[in-house]
């Protein structure tokens, strides 16, 4: 549905952190889909146990805050109006670790609304197995 080039063009982060490649599936104020491919080239992997190389889970995390991220623009949530951030993560648990070459499925879920608070869920899945789940709420500030 949306490929690095439209990303870009919503998200404001830039090498080395955009961490999501790919859009594959998207429902306004429901659920957004999205693809982060791993590959032994990224930089950090020199320092992050060079020789059993893992994807560090603050990546993974930031990789599934992005998709909610994405989830929020794509569904018009007052873009124009207000600015979003993250205020909390809630219940994270990795499950399985990510090594060069996994391609990461990420499903970020909106939940629900509570005054200027918004609740979303994420999971992240390789083959279809969880990786890892967490709760990640997000508040509006006027711009």
């Amino acid at each position: 549905m949306l490929d690095i080039n439209e990303i870009l063009s919503i998200l404001p982060h830039r090498y080395p952190f955009i961490l999501v490649d790919r859009i594959i599936a998207f429902k306004k104020f429901k659920f957004l889909n999205a693809i982060k491919n791993i590959s032994l080239n990224e930089s950090f992997f020199q320092g992050h146990f060079p020789k059993n190389p893992v994807y560090p889970g603050v990546l993974l995390l930031e990789s599934m805050i992005q998709t909610t991220g994405l989830l929020i623009y794509k569904s018009n949530i007052n873009q124009k109006k207000f600015i979003y951030y993250v205020v909390g993560i809630d219940q994270v648990r990795f499950k399985k670790f990510i090594f060069p070459g996994d391609q990461i499925i990420i499903q970020s879920i909106f939940l629900k609304k509570k005054k200027s608070f918004f609740f979303f869920k994420s999971i992240a899945k390789i083959n279809d197995k969880i990786i890892c789940k967490a709760k990640i709420i997000c508040i509006n500030i006027q711009k």
